[in-house]
């Protein structure tokens, strides 16, 4: 493929950091770049994503869908600039409760008690 056809992409991380820059082909789905962040994320960093649903990327303002492909991604004035695009990269780590956190959980909404005025 040849160069031109490649998307030069940065992401900038939380912490003000980047990764990249990398050239992607327009086909590449965001769910790939998002492998791609965990897999280069800076080990010396207090947060780390672990999944690719624990990895938020924005680019203009909206939050990409993990089916989009960076060439739909893609803001109608690069072609003007012909420089990298930034997508700012948020980790958002999934929170799983366990079956016994949402029993106490439910049973503290149970034991809620409610006045009526006659």
């Amino acid at each position: 493929m040849p160069e031109e056809d490649l998307i030069e992409v940065k992401f900038r991380l939380y912490d003000g950091s980047e990764i990249g820059p990398f050239w992607y082909p327009p086909s590449s789905t965001v769910g790939y770049l998002k492998e791609k962040i965990i897999a280069d994320w800076p080990k010396d960093t207090k947060v780390n994503p672990k999944a690719v649903n624990d990895v938020k990327i924005i680019s203009g303002g909206k939050i990409l869908e993990n089916s989009k492909t960076v060439g739909q991604c893609q803001m109608p004035f690069h072609e003007l600039q012909k420089a990298a695009i930034t997508m700012h990269v948020v980790v958002q780590p999934t929170v799983a409760k366990t079956k016994a956190e949402k029993k106490i959980d439910e049973a503290e909404r149970k034991n809620i008690c409610s006045c009526s005025i006659l």
